[in-house]
């Protein structure tokens, strides 16, 4: 068995991956069967090298200029002994020479370190949140399509690739509205079987109604009126490339006690209501061709927008710069149109569709009252949008506004996907009743009311670590120190299994189905590929953590086995 040739602790040279750059490391570990050396750089990055990729200090002792041996690699142009500086920070900018030759060897040296800069910054981005980065928004999470374009985009793409690349994204621009109607259409069908997929298909003309546009543009801008009210606090979001920290009114609950105070007056009114649920199909064209207009004008404005305020996500593609978004908080004033979008048009819209549904009921079915399927669901959901908007805050820390642009992934995604799709359990249960035995209900509400708890438990206890770790209400969690400074929490919640947060927004997922009863799967659809999201998702997280946090990360595993399902998965 061959010997290893440097001891732990051993401060040498480690070769920055993809590039000749060596770099000050500390070994750590030697792997006897990959003979593969775990190595710890000065910015906290953990990578495993081999041996041929680390050299001992004393190779790197700069020769006197008058030597007539002398390497190219021991120039005047080339780095000092000056102590190295870790592959994430740049280097001081060195004295000025007269000579043209030495200028231009500082130009190539600056040219490497940029590109070698670039790796890390990419895979953080692309593998997301992890115990210390951003979270995700209720909607960026139930978004699929947005973790397989991340990791997409974070790849370099190859010419030959490049139509295949713009053809998923323009597939899926296309896929996704087709596949929202065909849905509403199903679950419209008397027998809404998968067997009897694809449903009958309306004339494109009986889907548009002028008027249907009209009523969704006075609901979209009343919510922006709502939002422009000097009501609610003002807070700073987390700073931006260039230092910066926007500020956010947060008056998203003010604007729903609004809102369902016009919607009891016009039930007082008598106000048709149920109109919407007779024109739902129309109503979600409508906010699709909606989201599309907003997208054109967030692309055209883009284009003169300041590089300062492009999103870290925009590509340079025009075609998935539409999708993504290329601005990252594009503005009219002080009005923020990403911000306003991903909480209060949708959001709240998907609980007035919700009471739509309730009231479609009972007129449908010839009810005096609603059905306690219906009552459950729609309570359910309610205190879901509640709690979103009471802890509006939590909003500002996630990848939709820290590091996703505007576009049409997160106007369709926000206007369409949240208020239509979500809905879908009350929208089933207007012409496919379930009669609910009082029992059944009660486990229902045990199982949606502990899936909120854990939800919500892990949620604040996790954001309140974040806030301040030495909290005195927080003294008793237990914590491992991981190479970064940070800790990752091994009690509590996060002691429970890796991911509580997720277990309980599968539980509350759940809770949202079974009201429907066993009849068809259609209902299920949320629970299902939710599932599937937050699995493929928990998968990337472990990946992104491990590099992040090396052995810190193998110890926490250790101490926390369950990933989501505990004595599961």
């Amino acid at each position: 068995m061959p010997t290893r040739r440097f001891a732990d602790g051993e401060v040498v040279r480690g070769r920055w991956p993809g590039s000749s750059l060596y770099y000050e490391v500390e070994i750590l570990s030697h792997d006897s069967k990959s003979q593969l050396y775990t190595v710890k750089y000065k910015d906290g990055t953990e990578l495993e090298l081999k041996e041929s990729d680390i050299k001992p200090l004393t190779s790197f002792r700069q020769r006197k200029s008058g030597s007539a041996s002398s390497s190219p690699s021991r120039r005047r142009g080339s780095r000092s002994r000056s102590r190295s500086r870790s592959p994430g920070r740049p280097p001081r900018s060195s004295r000025r020479s007269a000579s043209a030759s030495h200028q231009a060897d500082r130009k190539e040296v600056r040219k490497e370190i940029l590109e070698v800069k670039l790796t890390p910054l990419v895979l953080v981005s692309v593998f997301g949140s992890s115990p210390a980065s951003p979270a995700f928004s209720p909607l960026q999470m139930h978004l699929p399509f947005m973790c397989v374009l991340r990791i997409i985009s974070a790849e370099p793409r190859r010419e030959p690739l490049q139509l295949h690349f713009d053809c998923g994204v323009l597939t899926i621009m296309l896929g996704l509205p087709a596949f929202l109607f065909l849905l509403l259409l199903m679950c419209k069908q008397k027998e809404p079987s998968l067997l009897n997929f694809p449903p009958p298909l309306p004339a494109l003309s009986d889907l548009w109604d002028a008027r249907v546009f009209g009523l969704y543009l006075v609901w979209f801008f009343l919510q922006a009126l709502f939002y422009l009210l000097p009501i609610g606090k003002v807070v700073e979001g987390t700073p931006l490339a260039d230092g910066r920290r926007l500020k956010y009114r947060l008056n998203g609950f003010y604007a729903f006690i609004l809102t369902s105070g016009l919607v009891g007056a016009s039930l007082l009114w008598d106000v048709e209501l149920y109109y919407v649920y007779n024109h739902f199909l129309q109503f979600a064209l409508a906010a699709t061709v909606w989201a599309v207009v907003l997208s054109v004008y967030l692309c055209a404005r883009a284009l003169k927008a300041p590089r300062n305020d492009l999103s870290p996500a925009s590509s340079g593609n025009a075609i998935y710069d539409f999708f993504i978004g290329r601005e990252l908080n594009p503005r009219i004033g002080t009005f923020d149109l990403k911000y306003f979008c991903e909480l209060r048009p949708g959001l709240i819209g998907w609980v007035v569709i919700n009471l739509v549904m309730l009231l479609a009921e009972m007129k449908v079915q010839n009810r005096a009252f609603p059905s306690l399927a219906m009552i459950l669901v729609n309570s359910f959901q309610l205190l879901y949008v509640v709690d979103a908007l009471w802890n509006e805050e939590a909003l500002l820390t996630t990848m939709d506004i820290i590091h996703d642009g505007f576009g049409f992934m997160l106007a369709f995604g926000d206007l369409v996907w949240v208020p239509f799709i979500y809905s879908f359990q009350a929208f089933y249960l207007v012409a496919h009743p379930n009669e609910l035995s009082w029992p059944a209900a009660s486990l229902i509400v045990a199982l949606k009311l502990c899936g909120f708890i854990i939800f919500r438990c892990a949620n604040s206890q996790k954001n309140a670590f974040r806030k301040n770790p030495h909290d005195p209400k927080l003294a008793h969690l237990k914590t491992i120190h991981t190479s970064t400074g940070k800790n990752l929490l091994v009690s509590g919640w996060w002691g429970f299994v890796r991911h509580p947060n997720y277990l309980g927004d599968l539980i509350m997922a759940l809770a949202w189905s079974l009201p429907c009863g066993f009849s068809h799967i259609l209902p299920y659809f949320y629970v299902i590929y939710f599932t599937a999201l937050l699995v493929h998702r928990e998968a990337r997280d472990e990946h992104h953590c491990k590099r992040k946090y090396g052995l810190a990360w193998e110890k926490y595993c250790q101490r926390v086995p369950y990933r989501i399902f505990p004595h599961i998965y």
